[in-house]
């Protein structure tokens, strides 16, 4: 496996002031304007603008370390391997068309490369100098490592999709290459109008949508969050009054909340007037680097993290992005940032997060490992589908199937079209007016429905009270855990590769397998709900141990036929009742296998 570039290659994926996204290759360069000392940063910068002025793109980076070349004051690592500053001068690009890329990687476990324990001792000195007034805020970072081989850029792409970024970046330069996936904007400057747009304050997804809802509101309600992000947006103001025309600087937006694959952030957004001829060198010398990933006061914070940290930042926290021939420029905060060295093999990602007085090891801790889900957790292809029961023309639970499915298109940001749902569904159902029929809806993320249908074979309902002596279908207790962290168990998708595992492992006789937890809690069968009788009360898994909450399994909630509650594998032994439930089958009476194979 070898990577597809021999050469210099730089591709932006940015998103411009239209809300267009801009995809752009550039290749053969000429110039580079590549510089490894302080003293040089801003005699670079001018180059720039004077290619600028001829005519010419500029595209590359400034890394964080090259920071005192703006204020001697700033304090950073000094032992930087890549360019302080890198940037291909091109006469033009090509417009990125291609979609997709291949696997054709290898890729170790990422390892963090400080303990937890030092993790925690770092997060207590940062408390020290908060309770000493040296700062207010310290966006404190750590660094994970893994051994790479093969296809960076299509581990670039497997980022890009599961960060869901407006500031995507790849570039390969020098033995080294850059990946990042970025969703936060430096600065954008159009003419006399510059904008930034800060972010600080995160949490994880919810697992469902209603779930989902209440992380986002309270990432908009967190006091704690909301003093971090305004802080730096405090910061970023005057920051840019630096640079910006008397009494301009205005927050049209302050504590927005932005939804990603795996995570919210809280963002604001500054904007000011400036001198329509501002040079690249003076926005840097004023802005750079962003308030966002250093905190407040910037001089002394950036002191602190200089103490902490031990590895140099490099392009992880610089900026990323463009100068134009018109002037106008854009740049991205480099954070959700790989940097793989091609030496020795080593890619590197650093994140991490804002501390302040209220801050505590623990739940940072936990942030750090939220943001590196981005490395790990992929967003796959698949489709939205729910499996429906047509008797005789008429859909059982049309309306619970229509408010699932809309649930999860609206969680996973796919294009849903009730009406257009709905008039799908109707005309099939004018095809098939006797006799009873299983519909799978299947919806795909720009919204194209498709329906298939199947003839229902004959298999005799055990309504609840009713046909008591049905004989009972065998089941089988699954081998492993599920995990209830998985987002694809509280939606169904087509992405069924945890079902299709367990079922693969069980023999072929088997009716289903029942699945549970890492904590030892029933969850559900994989293709339908479990409901157990114990004590005399109807009990199904909870919600949230990490399951899908069927139709069938809603209704007879909502009807008050059924109850919730964590049950323990071990309750199966306290069970004088087992069944299967879903839409499609109603009630089928099931008996466990212990051991089965």
């Amino acid at each position: 496996m070898e990577s597809g570039f021999t050469s210099t290659y730089v591709e932006l994926d940015f998103k411009n002031e239209y809300n267009e996204r801009l995809k752009r290759a550039f290749t053969n360069p000429v110039e580079i304007v590549s510089v490894k000392g302080l003293q040089d940063v801003r005699p670079a910068l001018r180059r720039i603008q004077e290619a600028v002025k001829q005519g010419y793109f500029a595209v590359g980076y400034v890394s964080y370390e090259a920071a005192p070349a703006f204020d001697r004051s700033y304090k950073v690592n000094d032992a930087a391997v890549m360019p302080l500053l890198w940037f291909g001068i091109y006469e033009g690009y090509t417009i990125v068309e291609t979609e997709g890329a291949g696997d054709d990687f290898r890729i170790s476990s990422w390892k963090h490369t400080q303990s937890e324990d030092t993790y925690h001792a770092s997060i207590s000195g940062i408390h020290e100098a908060i309770a000493r007034g040296e700062t207010y805020q310290v966006n404190y970072t750590t660094r994970l490592r893994a051994q790479f081989q093969g296809d960076e850029y299509a581990l670039y792409k497997e980022l890009c999709a599961a960060q869901q970024g407006d500031y995507n970046a790849f570039l390969r330069i020098d033995g080294h290459s850059v990946l990042s996936a970025s969703p936060e904007l430096f600065f954008s400057k159009k003419g006399n109008q510059i904008l930034t747009r800060p972010m600080k304050g995160t949490v994880g997804r919810g697992f469902w949508l209603e779930d989902d809802k209440r992380q986002g509101e309270w990432l908009k309600a967190s006091a704690k969050n909301q003093a971090e992000n305004v802080m730096i947006t405090d910061l970023l103001r005057n920051d840019l009054g630096m640079i910006a025309k008397t009494g301009t600087v205005s927050v049209p937006n302050l504590f927005d909340i932005e939804k990603y694959y795996t995570l919210y952030q809280m963002t604001s957004t500054i904007t000011a007037e400036i001198e329509e001829d501002t040079d690249i060198e003076a926005i840097f010398s004023a802005l750079f680097p962003c308030g966002s990933i250093t905190g407040a006061p910037k001089v002394s914070t950036m002191g602190i993290i200089a103490e902490l940290e031990d590895t140099p930042r490099e392009v992880y926290c610089g900026a990323i992005g463009i100068v134009e021939p018109d002037g106008s420029s854009l740049f991205s905060v480099a954070i959700r940032t790989v940097r793989i060295d091609h030496a020795s093999n080593v890619a590197e990602y650093g994140v991490g997060g804002g501390i302040t007085w209220d801050s505590t090891a623990e739940n940072e801790y936990a942030e750090v490992l939220t943001k590196a889900l981005l490395l790990t957790e992929r967003s796959p292809d698949f489709r939205l589908l729910e499996s429906l029961k047509l008797e005789d023309g008429q859909y059982f639970l049309l309306e619970e199937h229509l408010r699932r499915i809309a649930d999860s298109a609206q969680y996973f940001d796919y294009s849903f079209s009730r009406e257009q749902v709905v008039k799908k569904l109707q005309n099939l159902a004018l095809r098939h007016p006797l006799g009873v029929h299983k519909v799978r809806l299947l919806v795909s993320r720009d919204g194209d429905i498709v329906t298939e249908t199947s003839p229902l074979p004959d298999m005799t309902p055990c309504q609840h009270g009713k046909n008591s002596e049905a004989a009972a279908r065998t089941v089988v207790l699954a081998k492993t855990p599920v995990s209830r962290n998985d987002r694809f168990l509280y939606h169904k998708t087509t992405h069924r590769q945890v079902y299709e595992k367990h079922k693969q492992e069980a023999a072929s006789d088997v009716f289903d397998v029942l699945l549970w937890n890492e904590d030892g809690e029933l969850t559900e069968f994989t293709t339908g709900n479990l409901v157990v009788e114990i004590d005399g009360e109807l009990l199904t898994p909870a919600l949230d141990c990490g399951l899908l909450a069927g139709t069938y399994r809603n209704y007879l909630l909502s009807t008050n036929v059924i109850k919730e509650s964590v049950l323990k594998v071990s309750d199966l032994s306290r069970a004088t009742q087992l069944w299967y439930i879903n839409s499609v089958r109603k009630w089928i009476k099931v008996m466990i296998i212990v051991g089965g194979e």
